[in-house]
């Protein structure tokens, strides 16, 4: 199938031939009729791509000086991979569908195959959509006016916030689509309205839905209109669907309004405001979030959580339903918001309007309609032909997000594997990845690859409560296996792992099984081992981890979904210590900083040597400061690595530093050892009860942590 995909590096907007998705759970793959192009978010989109670097930076302040905070802690390359990795990762566009349901997945109810939906998908052939974002579309409203739905639920939801009630006078400032729907479903409430805009043709079209109208270019005074409208006691509300960087709307919005009159931001404009021009009237204002509540909650958006009706009456998804009932009794009508018809192939040139200077408004894309739904629903796409018979180790990655990407991807290559398929949910970043990287195959179905009798070994980098069944399904395939940290999340999941493990290996097989615990072979640990292995006696190590804060409500926080950050990332530095002890972690302790998060953190380590550890993961630092610093003492002597860029001993003879010209963490080196046995039918390189045991500990830390 086709999707609309959009560079962010090169500014291209590209039709691009991708797998269709695979319907999640609570999701519905819906087959596209039409779609609406949101020409004030879409060419944003599109002028951020086509911008210079310069030009990017000079858009994202915030995001320069992360990156000049990378530069001095982790060094120039190392930051100029992560922007670059950021930029090369193409954008889907759309989210104004209408079409068809082709298939259900787990836990949906109230869909079925072949009714027509409105829904937040994408400009794809098929979509792949949470049913919460989908609303069925009423027999008398046509296909190319439900694609309207998403938008007019925009402009709905700035229209709950405003609070009119019937006879008030409400501006509405900006005429675009959502603008000019405003007007309609303003008058449908039986407010007077007062349009404001620069383009008479836009004027003309709410004038025709019931509105007065202000042309400033023309030299009126839109708040002596708006003065005059309001019978000069000042408007009761103001709506702003205008997309400006000038904060003049807000201020004239607050100049317009009656005193305690309400404002609500819908578009884009800037906020330099002026507190007199709020403080005296006692104005309210309120920026509008998208399409409705539920916007933007994983839990309602990824994982079908619905608000309850009583308590939340107008959802995202009913107020797609309410949109689709107003155009159903003619009270907001679409068919005049049709500036241009483009089929899919033709994309390129509606964008081209989208970001030029000819008069536009509703621009619908139309799909094809003759493709067979099973030639549609292809779920794997060959991108090269296959390399068989080249001797190298055959491997399959599942999960194509950033880190898969940006760092594993071009480890595997480097090694010499053979990149035989890529699986990911939606499609689009594998079939990025897979061109990127020579992969052979991109697929939305992880079993395409577990079934693959020419696979050697499989690669899971997804999320992290997807890890344990997706190493154990893999060693039931008879795949050696690399799987990024952590390796589970519990310990049932660890035990099952362990019993899998086992009977593969009874059976005759003997599997590569290896987490992405790349520091351990970092060349300056391997070099910190070899010195520390020459010294009789105990060790005490110190790893100071500046992890910095992640949001509470990502899902690395979620005990779910990621396992919190301890066990999730953590466990990297419980890993390292247990390697450079070179013995069992006999006990452990942790003390947590009260924080919502609980990710400010001091692990204590024990080990059978003698050896102990700590680990301070903190989450309350600076980025301006280096991330990784680890410091040993042993027998008079120290090691210091500072954020494996550079290592200094002291008190050893021979041995003072070991600077690298870049930084390097030992991804690289981890997977060509992983590669290596599995290209040579060789023993892991690290043993797989090692692995537990460090999974294990990295659990039971966790778990005291949230007690």
């Amino acid at each position: 199938m086709r999707q609309i995909l959009q560079s962010l590096r090169s500014g291209a907007t590209l039709v691009a031939e991708v797998p269709c998705p695979l319907p999640a759970r609570g999701q519905v793959l819906v087959r596209t009729s039409h779609t609406l192009i949101s020409a004030g978010t879409e060419r944003m989109l599109v002028d951020f791509g086509r911008a210079s670097l310069v030009g990017k930076a000079r858009r994202q302040p915030e995001r320069v000086r992360q990156a000049l905070d990378g530069i001095r802690t982790d060094g120039l390359a190392p930051t100029l991979e992560r922007v670059f990795s950021r930029l090369d990762r193409p954008l889907p566009l759309g989210y104004c569908n209408v079409g068809t349901v082709l298939e259900v997945g787990a836990a949906v109810s109230g869909l079925a195959p072949g009714e027509r939906v409105a829904c937040a998908g994408g400009h794809a052939e098929a979509v792949a959509v949470v049913a919460n974002l989908c609303a069925k579309v009423p027999d008398t409203v046509a296909d190319d006016e439900a694609a309207f739905t998403v938008l007019g639920a925009v402009a709905l939801q700035g229209i709950r916030l405003a609070r009119p009630t019937l006879g008030e006078a409400v501006v509405v400032i900006g005429l675009g689509l959502v603008g000019l729907m405003t007007v309609q479903l303003l008058r449908a409430h039986g407010c007077r309205v007062l349009g404001i805009d620069p383009d008479p043709a836009r004027l003309r079209l709410a004038a025709g839905f019931g509105a007065h109208t202000v042309e400033p270019a023309a030299g009126a005074d839109p708040e002596a209109a708006a003065f005059a409208f309001s019978r000069g006691r000042g408007v009761d509300a103001v709506i702003i669907a205008a997309a400006t960087p000038s904060s003049e709307p807000v201020r004239q919005a607050a100049r317009m309004c009656r005193k305690r009159g309400r404002i609500v931001l819908v578009g884009v404009a800037g906020l330099k405001l002026s507190r007199a021009d709020f403080y005296d009237k006692e104005l309210t204002f309120q920026v509008s979030c998208s399409y409705g509540p539920g916007r933007h909650d994983p839990a309602y958006e990824e994982n079908g959580q619905d608000y309850p009706a009583g308590f939340v009456r107008w959802t995202a998804q009913r107020n797609f339903e309410a949109v689709l009932d107003m155009m159903a009794d003619g009270r907001l009508d679409v068919k005049p918001l049709v500036s241009h018809r483009f089929p899919l192939a033709a994309a390129r040139k509606a964008y081209d309007i989208v970001t030029g200077c000819e008069p536009s408004l509703g621009i619908l894309l139309d799909y094809p309609s003759e493709l067979p739904a099973l030639v549609l629903m292809r779920r794997i796409v060959r991108l090269t032909p296959a390399a068989r018979g080249c001797g190298q180790a055959c491997v399959g990655f599942i999960g194509s997000g950033s880190h898969a990407a940006a760092v594993l991807m071009p480890a595997f290559r480097a090694a010499g594997a053979r990149l035989a398929g890529v699986a990911c949910r939606t499609g689009v970043s594998g079939t990025h990845a897979g061109r990127k990287f020579g992969f052979e195959t991109v697929t939305t179905e992880a079993d395409a690859l577990l079934e693959d009798p020419e696979i050697d070994a499989v690669v899971v980098a997804t999320r992290h409560d997807s890890h344990a069944d997706l190493v154990c399904r893999a060693l039931r395939a008879g795949k050696h296996v690399f799987v990024e940290k952590p390796l589970a999340l519990s310990h049932e999941e660890l035990a099952e792992m362990e019993a899998t493990h086992a009977q593969a290996a009874a059976s005759g097989f003997a599997p590569v099984v290896m987490a992405g615990f790349n520091r351990r072979f970092a060349p300056q640990a391997r070099r910190a081992k070899a010195l520390l292995d020459g010294l009789p006696g105990p060790k005490a190590m110190v790893m100071t981890v500046n992890a910095g804060p992640v949001p509470p409500g990502h899902w690395t926080q979620d005990t779910e979904a990621g396992g919190g950050r301890i066990v999730g990332e953590a466990c990297h530095f419980i890993d390292l210590l247990r390697f450079l002890a070179g013995a069992p972690i006999s006990a452990h302790h942790i003390h947590t900083m009260q924080a919502p998060t609980g990710d400010t953190a001091s692990v204590a380590l024990s080990f059978a040597d003698g050896s102990i550890g700590t680990v301070h993961y903190f989450a309350n630092g600076p980025r301006a400061f280096p991330k990784e610093r680890l410091e040993v003492f042993c027998g008079g002597r120290v090691i210091r690595l500072d954020n494996f860029r550079r290592m200094r001993g002291f008190g050893w003879p021979g041995f003072r530093t070991m600077p690298l010209w870049r930084q390097d963490k030992g991804h690289r080196a981890c997977v060509e050892a992983f590669v290596q046995a599995v290209a040579a039918g060789e023993a892991a390189p690290v043993a797989f009860d090692e692995l537990l045991e460090v999974s294990r500990a990295a659990v039971e830390i966790a778990e005291a942590a949230r007690r």
